[in-house]
């Protein structure tokens, strides 16, 4: 294998030869192929896409490429939910511990925010003390213990992958779709599944914006699952304006747990139910997910998966009292309120910036090795069709300093676009678009 002559081919459009592409991301993981020769393919790739075969070649590399998590023997079913990321998706913190109450395995390995997107694990850290970096044997103990577990990837699970992403995400390569499909699959191949959730976004806040493409990468992912033999579903769902009113890493945390304390967003407890159902379908084929979405609604309303969470928390070396006290989690010193300038009705939030104002506020990361300020961020307090008169506060900024509020209200500013009282309502999209189960 001459990597200049796999490049070159898939430039070109062709088809490598699976053992040619094999050779190739294997040298680089050992280091024979370097990380420009790496770029250009990754660019090729990007432009030129590749067939199921070499996508396939691509999960299977990265799969192999390290070890994978001990199968369950805890008796349950090990199911597991993925998002491909959007502004104000805390849905994991609530999803995680509502599934292990109702009698999954949720062995969760997150990944921390990149691009206009926070991440799961960011959003954990901002619990004093919650630990997520846990060793293999340690994560494999608690989720035998707590029915969930929550952790990001570790050097051992898919490291092609793990290394291959850094250099996506610097290429401006991160929205290909046989990309994030292989990437995203091989982690979760890796945990030993019995099924897989995917949940894809659609819309203005999402890698994807099209729901075209979306639905090619859904159909992708539960293709490569289905042929491994991993029960995969995949939803379709809305990410056109934020999901609820957080935006910004402790604040989406404080969010998800009033979520589970039964005062959270609506669209947030909606988009948890409808996604759990769907894990609960897979856990026991023979339940209707109607049935499971009840099961599910009635574990959060009894506070059984607060009580759930609030074992997550302990067991992973957090504090426990933001259970009880969330507006006690941590968040920047400045704050100020946005008020409508006119009458009139919210005719959009665009989310994308707001993602894009939480990283210039320092809440996001520009490279994986960044730090963040967990503590930045915005509440968005009107959605889409909303009436506001002169005056009505419509956002709160959380900033470290003055001039960061300044570079908040202007986020928010671009962001919510004011029409005419006597307008439309706007077209949005439904919260669940599509079902996807075959590829």
């Amino acid at each position: 294998m001459i990597p200049s002559r796999v490049i070159e081919a898939k430039r070109d459009g062709g088809c490598l030869p699976a053992e040619d592409l094999r050779a190739f991301l294997f040298g680089f993981l050992d280091g024979s192929v370097p990380d420009y020769q790496v770029a250009a393919l990754l660019m090729a790739v990007h432009f030129r896409g590749m067939t199921a075969q070499e996508t396939s070649v691509l999960v299977d590399a990265m799969l192999g490429s390290g070890a994978r998590l001990e199968a369950a023997g805890s008796g349950r079913p090990r199911i597991d939910k993925h998002s491909t990321g959007g502004v104000g998706d805390k849905v994991s913190l609530v999803l995680a511990p509502l599934a292990a109450e109702m009698g999954m395995d949720v062995p969760m390995m997150s990944g921390r925010g990149l691009g206009h997107t926070t991440g799961t694990l960011d959003k954990l850290e901002a619990i004093p003390g919650f630990r997520i970096d846990l060793p293999p044997d340690r994560f494999t103990t608690l989720l035998a213990r707590v029915g969930c577990a929550m952790t990001g990837q570790t050097a051992a699970i898919a490291p092609l992958a793990r290394t291959r992403y850094a250099l996506r995400d610097v290429t401006g390569t991160v929205p290909a779709i046989p990309l994030i499909a292989a990437s995203i699959m091989s982690k979760k191949l890796a945990e030993t599944l019995d099924g897989l959730v995917l949940d894809v976004k659609v819309g203005n806040g999402a890698f994807l914006p099209g729901e075209e493409d979306a639905e090619t990468l859904a159909r992708t992912m539960v293709r490569i699952g289905r042929d491994r033999g991993l029960a995969t579903v995949a939803l379709l769902t809305a990410m056109d304006r934020p999901l609820g009113t957080a935006v910004g890493n402790a604040l989406e945390t404080a969010e998800a747990i009033r979520c589970l304390r039964n005062e959270g967003p609506e669209d947030l407890r909606a988009l948890v139910l409808e996604l759990v159902g769907e894990m609960a379908s897979l856990a026991a084929p023979g339940e209707e997910r109607a049935e499971a979405m009840r099961r599910a609604a009635a574990a959060l309303d009894s506070g059984r998966a607060l009580e759930r969470f609030r074992l997550l928390v302990e067991a992973q070396g957090g504090d426990p009292s933001v259970v009880d006290r969330p507006d006690a989690l941590e968040t920047a010193p400045e704050r100020l309120d946005i008020v409508a300038e006119r009458d009139g009705s919210v005719v959009e939030v665009r989310p994308r910036v707001l993602g894009e104002g939480v990283i210039a506020l320092g809440g996001g990361r520009v490279r994986v090795e960044d730090g963040i300020d967990a503590g930045v961020g915005f509440e968005i307090l009107v959605r889409p069709g909303d009436p506001v008169a002169t005056g009505d506060r419509i956002a709160r900024v959380h900033a470290r300093d003055a001039s960061g509020l300044e570079v908040g209200r202007r986020a928010v500013v671009a962001s919510i676009v004011l029409g005419e009282a006597s307008s439309e309502p706007p077209a949005m999209l439904p919260l669940v678009l599509r079902r996807i189960t075959e590829g």
